[in-house]
Order: C-alpha cells, then structure tokens, then sequence
C-alpha cells in the first residue's frame, strides 16, 4: 500500500496525480515533468521546479514510480485511480475493531443512493464469484 493515501493528497499533489492518470488512460504509460508541467501550467502560474519537487515526493510516497529516460526521468502511476481509493479504503478499515468496521460500513451505506447499493451488490456478486472460482489453498 502507498505511503500516502489518496484523501491525504494536497491539491496540487491531486491534479498531478490527475495528469498522470489521465495521459495513462489515453495510452502514454510514463510522462515527464515537463509535460505535467505543461499541462498544469495552462491553467496556472507554476514553477517547473515546483512540479518537479511534487513528482519526485509522490514517488516516494510510492503513488508514482520513477525510471531515468537520458537526463531526465519519466514518471507512471504505481497503480489506478481505482486501485488507490481501494487501497485508502481497506488502509481505514483494517484499523478498526470489527463492531466499528461495520458499524463505519453501515453509516457510509446508509447515505448510498439505490443505484450506489445497486452496484455495491453487483461488485460483491462478483467478488463472491471470484472467490467461489478458487480451488482449496490458493490465493
């Protein structure tokens, strides 16, 4: 699991973060600062250097992975959007009691529209598949 979870991103950490996902999706596997910066400068005023010290943390924090390209790096996310919300979720839960994972469960339910439990249902069906699917001592 990151070192930082995904609530506990700045703004600016967020939107590079953002970027990063974002050229992923569209193909680009690993970008550099200068595109981040780029990109993020077209809507403010920031330094490159800024941007730089900014990859460089979420690197270590273990949300980007960092590989030399000549003189420069080029960074990727360590995992999807998807992934790291999951990882901060289970991060929380793992720390409570069970009467409080569950009772935090049920409150967080308890505001889901039917469309939200609808598909917390689905996943679950899938994840129950998934798992019935296993044969005895893997995992």
């Amino acid at each position: 699991m990151p070192a930082k979870a995904i609530n506990k991103l700045g703004e600016l950490e967020r939107a590079v973060m953002d970027q990063v996902w974002s050229r992923g999706e569209a193909g680009e596997p690993s970008v550099s600062v200068r595109e981040v910066h780029d990109a993020l400068s077209a809507s403010r005023d920031l330094a490159y250097t800024t941007v730089m010290t900014v990859m460089g943390r979420l690197a270590v924090a273990g949300l980007l992975v960092k590989a030399r390209s000549g003189r420069a790096y080029l960074y990727a996310a360590a995992g999807s959007r998807e992934e790291l919300t999951a990882s901060t979720m289970l991060g929380h839960l793992h720390g409570m009691a069970p009467e409080d994972r569950r009772s935090a469960m049920l409150h967080f339910l308890g505001d889901a529209s039917p469309e939200e439990i609808a598909d917390l249902k689905a996943a679950l069906a899938e994840v129950e598949s998934r798992q019935a699917g296993r044969s005895p001592g893997r995992h």
